[in-house]
């Protein structure tokens, strides 16, 4: 049974893995658009496109997204993923022209990695992209992600996803893993990667940052997309410890395949609070 982000109708998602494992990139595609907002708890974030996620913005759909690793120079791998999608006739008309919007964030894995990216990566992992399962792991822009140096130690990160069935819809989230704090499992209480924080003096280094991806088939507007996020961001909460931290990037992006279409509060609530749920089991199988 597919578990992952492309168990949503409309989802195709792909990776890219640099040949020497340490740092990759990693798109989700939406053929017929997507509504989409976000919400961006952490204090270092490297993003692209953004603003297509305000309600006032003209663009009323997303046609992709990109995560990658290789901290800002990451961002250029969103270009490889708009050509890819425009060879493909996906993407917004505007005249005679098709242009794909596709939001990008990034993570810090350079004192791993072995490679500077490139735009032709987010054309090869779009290449790579079907509806079958998402491989998880150190994979995409997973490859390189580490969590855990709150704690003294960092320790393998990496890339995970999670699916809901719910009244109205599929939600799934899919979570890079690159957190300074360590993984906790909120069902048990038990460390899952690394252990108790240990914070003092200067020695919060720069670089870390959990990036989220939550998709749904249930209609909502861009607001109702933004409310979504800022409560799957719940989900980060419960097991990162410590979450949001000043050196972590955090962003969550929601995405709906749906018609656009403003949903009641009790419908926000429950696809939210969905999102949290998958969202915390994404961060528990990324580091499994």
């Amino acid at each position: 049974m597919n578990s992952t982000i492309t168990s949503v109708p409309g989802v195709l998602a792909g990776h890219f893995t640099h040949p020497s494992g340490t740092t990759g990139t990693t798109a989700v595609v939406f053929p017929e658009g997507a509504v989409a907002s976000g919400f961006v708890p952490g204090s270092a974030p490297g993003s692209r496109e953004h603003g297509l996620f305000d309600p006032r913005h003209l663009a009323p759909r997303i046609h992709g997204v990109c995560f990658s690793g290789g901290s800002a120079f990451g961002l250029c791998t969103a270009d490889g993923v708009m050509a890819a999608l425009a060879d493909r006739g996906i993407g917004m008309a505007v005249g005679a022209h098709t242009i794909p919007l596709v939001p990008a964030a990034i993570l810090f894995d350079l004192p791993v990695s072995e490679a500077r990216p490139e735009a032709e990566w987010g054309r090869r992992a779009v290449d790579a992209a079907g509806d079958g399962p998402l491989p998880a792991g150190r994979v995409g822009a997973g490859a390189g992600a580490r969590v855990g140096l709150a704690s003294g130690t960092a320790r393998p990160g990496g890339l995970g996803c999670a699916a809901r069935s719910v009244a109205g819809g599929r939600v799934a989230a899919l979570a890079v893993v690159n957190a300074f704090g360590s993984v906790v499992d909120p069902s048990t209480g038990a460390w899952v990667v690394g252990g108790p924080p240990v914070l003092e003096g200067e020695g919060a280094p720069l670089g870390h940052t959990t990036l989220v991806l939550v998709v749904t088939d249930a209609p909502l507007d861009k607001a109702g997309c933004a409310v979504v996020s800022r409560m799957a961001a719940a989900g980060l909460a419960r097991t990162l410890v410590p979450a949001f931290a000043p050196v972590d990037g955090d962003t969550v992006i929601v995405a709906s395949t749906g018609a656009s279409q403003k949903a009641s509060p009790g419908t926000l609530a429950r696809l939210g609070h969905t999102a949290s749920e998958c969202v915390a089991e994404a961060i528990l199988r990324a580091v499994r």
